[in-house]
């Protein structure tokens, strides 16, 4: 075999392979066997049938034809070995000759672009800092609060905050619109989220009230149409909030006191700030190095991904019942806006997945058998599945792969961001490489303990590491919240037993 690279781009490759016809033997033998196993010949056992007999049958043209399918994937395979290529996607093949002196094709192909990596050790960057404010704590307070509210109808016009018990029916040309029915459902004044206009309809709305307003519908075949909405209210009511105090710390957590609750919702709010600290930290590193080095990008896997992430936001905009342009109007964005932000971040993603690849290959990290099972329950709870589902999934669909370089790629991040000096908006050191998963700051000498005698030890916090996806702020908070409710019923039950 023979073959030749042509640069067409630091991205694209054209590869040009000859085989001889005697490398081309095995195949066309193992075709001839197998067309004996599958035709009927007069005269001949099934699978007994002489090659010669077979060319009068099929054609020697097909024989050929099936040998060089069987052949080409092994020969493209060694040709990109041989010219130490690294594809990117499936490759444009077209063969220029087929027949009794060989075979000849042509590959054009998206290919990893070469990579030099800037130097980040001693890389400085800085970051808020991971303070709890009052404002934050209160927050957190008035969540818990509302958890433990009740509801009490009332005979007044709906206000802002109220609940009101709703039936909703859209018509598009006085016809019911199939699907856009609801009867009794309960819809929190103020919160959006179902559909526009419904706020100000509602607002001021008595139990027993009817209306109608216009809003476009979210999904379904009329998406993005002006259709009417009738709506009526069913019932009002307001919410009422315990009080503030001893008592309902008592009733909403373990503790006794509400000072002893705030204390306990300052700490597990200060590890929320730390984790949101720490991705602060990863993106600021991962951006700075971004701007040192000029990476090429394979537009076809930039296209591919700018799809991706486009149908990802339509459906997390259907799932939130809202349209594109009222995002857009939330965020104040233009379309264009909107567009050319969205391709940025999917050409900084695109170059930062090859940064990392490049580290972890000159580091030549590795992973364990745990790293993978641990991020595939990760990635399963991420995505609301079961693990053994989702891990019988990724077997099946070969992506498990794709899994080990998130991998390779969080150990490259959490490398450069525990090789850089982070310091925060008050000029105190930030320390990520002692942060734990759930926000708490290690003891450095335990740490070096855990990690003694393991070549590929690597802290594991929220940035990198073998946590790839930082804990956002909102979910630390919420947590904070959830565990003082979970822990306040826990403890409830051990009483009552």
């Amino acid at each position: 075999m023979k073959s030749a690279v042509e640069t067409l781009s630091p991205t694209r490759a054209k590869l040009t392979v000859e085989v001889p016809f005697e490398e081309l033997k095995p195949s066309l033998d193992a075709a001839y066997k197998a067309i004996a196993q599958q035709i009927n010949v007069p005269g001949f056992r099934r699978g007994k049938v002489p090659p010669m007999v077979i060319d009068r049958q099929v054609g020697r043209e097909a024989v050929l034809g099936q040998a060089i399918n069987e052949a080409l994937p092994q020969v493209y395979g060694d040709a990109l070995r041989e010219n130490e290529l690294e594809p990117l996607g499936q490759p444009e093949l077209e063969i220029t000759r087929q027949d009794e002196d060989g075979l000849e094709f042509v590959a054009e192909l998206d290919i990893r672009p070469e990579v030099t990596v800037p130097d980040f050790e001693g890389l400085t960057v800085e970051v808020e800092d991971a303070v709890v404010s009052d404002e934050d704590l209160d927050e957190q307070l008035g969540a818990m609060r509302e958890r433990f509210g009740t509801l009490a109808d009332v005979e007044r016009p709906a206000a802002d905050g109220d609940f009101v018990t709703i039936d909703l029916q859209a018509t598009s040309d006085g016809e019911p619109v199939e699907g856009a029915e609801v009867t009794g459902t309960s819809y929190r004044v103020g919160r959006g989220g179902m559909l526009d206009g419904l706020d100000e309809a509602v607002t001021g709305m008595s139990a027993g009230d009817e209306t109608t307003f216009t809003s476009q519908l979210v999904g379904g075949d009329l998406v993005g149409q002006d259709v009417e909405v009738a709506l009526k209210v069913t019932g009002v009511q307001e919410q009422e909030l315990p009080e503030l105090d001893d008592e309902f710390a008592q009733t909403a957590s373990e503790f006794d006191t509400l000072e002893e609750l705030r204390e306990d919702l300052r700490e597990r709010l200060g590890r929320g700030k730390r984790l949101e600290q720490a991705a602060e930290a990863r993106d600021a590193v991962l951006e700075k190095l971004l701007e040192s080095v000029e990476i090429p990008l394979p537009e076809s896997m930039v296209a591919e991904e700018l799809t991706a992430r486009r149908q990802s936001i339509e459906q997390q905009l259907v799932q939130a019942g809202m349209t594109l342009q009222a995002y857009l109007d939330e965020e104040e964005q233009t379309v264009d806006e909107f567009e050319a932000d969205l391709e940025k971040r999917v050409r900084d993603a695109v170059a930062a997945q090859f940064l990392l690849d490049e580290v972890a290959k000159k580091q030549e990290f590795g992973i364990e058998q745990a790293e993978l099972s641990e991020h595939l329950v990760r990635r399963a709870q991420q995505s609301g599945q079961d693990p053994q589902e989702f891990a019988n999934h990724m077997f099946a669909h070969n992506h498990i792969p794709d899994l080990v370089q998130e991998i390779l790629r969080g150990k490259a991040l959490a490398l450069m961001v525990e090789s850089a000096t982070i310091t925060d908006a008050s000029g105190n050191t930030v320390d990520v490489v002692n942060l734990q998963p759930d926000g708490t700051v290690a003891d450095p000498s335990a740490v070096a303990d855990d990690a003694e005698g393991d070549d590929d030890a690597v802290s594991e916090y929220a940035v990198g590491g073998s946590a790839d996806e930082a804990e956002t702020a909102d979910e630390a908070t919420d947590e904070a919240t959830d565990e003082a409710t979970d822990e306040a019923t826990a403890s409830d039950e051990d009483t009552k037993a």
